[in-house]
């Protein structure tokens, strides 16, 4: 996470449309500095070769990154057929190849085969840390990596077009720590052939889409920060599918303190067991868990 001592106080999500060959800490810097801004991050490292939806949390908005990290992710992907690279996408060297191609039947009964849990062995070319260092740098390095495996879930997996030069494009649904590289991999491995990602585009980060995002163009052309700020989203966009109580001032001026508060002024008897939004005001207090005798926070928002 990006911060430095000087700067504003900027609170809210701006969700970019990262562009290819750009990387995600390279956003955060581009965007801290538009936004003259004294914290911001992002969610999840989005590869350099991939495009498309990166939130970045500014200001008290970090403290809800992990509830977006956590969420579904959706990604747009093209396979290649007949080959295979050593980093499972078009930036690696082919060291394999195959003449078969898979038709449409074929990979229709095969995609049953990758929804629900299932096995991944990420790529050796990843952010993942082996004995606190990079798996890429290692690789680069030519050291060998053991990666280990890792279960996620796929949700949906569809077959969208057969595109020319021997491509099919992709959509997948998936759990957190899904690499799709991977899958694409493992996909054609089942096919009996070869594959790496030619394309990869993160249409939906948690509750955040493409319709939420702006360009990096766009934002290199801002020239003033009260300008910027017109694309920020407020910090409670994240949360679209938690339930929301209105807390009194008392309430979320201790809530904001860390202390618990009372239930019972508040029609939340369906909500035990589960989190809420507490607003108060229009402004965002705390994240709760709602309990029978209390109310408890479990991140307050100085707001």
């Amino acid at each position: 996470m990006g911060k430095h001592k000087k700067g504003e106080e900027v609170n809210g999500w701006l969700v970019v449309d990262k562009p290819r060959g750009m990387g995600s800490t390279d956003v955060v810097t581009l965007t801290r500095r538009v936004f003259n801004a004294k914290k911001n991050g992002h969610t999840g490292t989005l590869d350099p070769f991939a495009t498309g939806v990166l939130p970045i949390a500014f200001g008290e908005a970090t403290k809800l990154i992990p509830f977006v990290t956590d969420g579904e992710k959706e990604y747009e992907f093209v396979i290649q057929w007949g080959a295979s690279t050593n980093t499972d996408d078009s930036e690696g060297e082919i060291i394999s190849r195959s003449e078969k191609i898979p038709n449409k039947e074929e990979i229709l009964r095969a995609l049953p085969h990758f929804i629900g849990q299932i096995e991944q062995v990420p790529p050796v070319y990843s952010a993942i840390k082996i004995n606190g260092q990079r798996a890429y740098k290692l690789a680069r390095e030519g050291k060998e990596v053991d990666m280990p495996s890792r279960k996620v879930e796929i949700y949906e997996l569809e077959l969208l077009e057969e595109l020319p030069n021997q491509q099919a494009r992709f959509r997948v649904c998936c759990s957190k720590g899904t690499y799709v590289r991977t899958l694409g991999h493992d996909l054609a491995e089942f096919l009996g052939t070869k594959g790496y990602l030619q394309e990869l585009r993160r249409t939906k980060c948690g509750k955040f889409g493409l319709d939420d995002t702006i360009l990096v163009e766009t934002l290199k052309k801002i020239v003033y920060v009260v300008e910027a700020k017109k694309f920020l989203l407020p910090i409670e966009t994240s949360l679209r599918d938690i339930a929301v109580i209105a807390v009194s001032e008392v309430d979320a001026g201790k809530l904001r303190l860390g202390q618990s508060v009372s239930p019972k002024m508040y029609d939340v008897e369906k909500l035990v067991g589960n989190q809420a939004v507490a607003m108060c005001g229009g402004s965002l207090a705390a994240i709760v868990r709602i309990e029978e005798r209390k109310i408890a926070p479990v991140r307050v928002f100085n707001l």
